[in-house]
């Protein structure tokens, strides 16, 4: 049976329009983890462990409600939120494993498929660097999931930076990975595009030699994200872009939509 899960390098690209422009590009690699396979590859892989301390390693509580229920059990009681119901269909989470011991992830993107394979849902786990996490959950339209196509949209409901306030709405694109991957979002206020982010890989077979060539080629990669992004942070400051006030948590910090936002901005 052909393994699902599997590593992408490459990278991630953000820019800001105003009132300050402003641009960086960081290289970085990511695993695709089909939630069926991961005791597989704990098994099998001398440099990656789950709930355990290793090289690479995947904690379930990096993820979700941080709970001891099951990470597949928390998405798939999203999704029936959502009215999506996948049955045994794979969901595959894209994120940054641990690096010895040490993760965070801005954001992580759960692909979550019927059982003949059609992209059903997505779930988009935002992560902030205040600890604070919200997952939006949007279901795909079949005519878009068939080809595993995405164009959704959201309202922003976490704040995760102090130099954007919350009265924007997000828009995805992309599709479900495979040879490559694909994916960006975009900031939209009253006065349009605000920021624009994406994300961009290759996929690599997911073994020890793999893992071991992408830690050589982007070593400490999970630091040098929390410190990038407060380097870049800094930089916006000494361009002069104004702070904005942390507001209380959303009291849900899930974000469910029955179907698509319609939007021409997510088409």
């Amino acid at each position: 049976m052909t393994q699902a899960s599997a590593l992408y390098r490459g990278g991630v690209m953000h820019q800001r329009l105003r009132p300050r422009a402003h641009r960086l590009n960081y290289r970085v690699f990511w695993m695709l983890l089909d939630m069926a396979e991961i005791d597989e590859l704990d098994r099998r892989l001398r440099l990656f462990s789950r709930n355990r301390f290793n090289l690479l390693s995947f904690h379930d509580r990096d993820y979700g409600d941080g709970s001891d229920v099951a990470l597949r059990a928390q998405i798939v009681a999203f999704l029936k939120r959502a009215g999506v119901d996948i049955g045994e269909g794979p969901v595959r989470l894209l994120t940054m494993p641990r690096v010895l011991g040490y993760v965070f992830n801005p954001i992580s993107l759960y692909y979550c498929h019927q059982i003949d394979g059609r992209l059903a849902a997505m779930v988009y786990e935002v992560t902030s660097t205040f600890g604070v996490r919200h997952a939006y959950v949007i279901p795909v339209p079949e005519t878009d999931g068939a080809a595993g196509l995405i164009r959704q949209g959201a309202a922003k409901a976490l704040y995760v930076s102090p130099f954007m306030e919350m009265q924007m709405d997000y828009v995805f694109r992309g599709h479900a990975p495979g040879d490559r991957l694909d994916m960006s979002i975009d900031g939209v206020d009253a006065d349009g595009i605000l920021i624009n982010a994406a994300m961009f890989g290759d996929r690599s077979s997911l073994d020890d030699r793999t893992l071991w060539s992408a830690v050589l080629a982007f070593p400490l990669m999970t630091l040098k994200v929390v410190a990038a992004i407060h380097w870049e942070a800094l930089k916006l400051w000494l361009k002069g872009v104004r702070l904005t006030r942390q507001p209380p948590p959303a009291r849900d910090p899930v974000t469910i939509q029955r179907r698509a936002r319609e939007s021409h901005l997510a088409r």
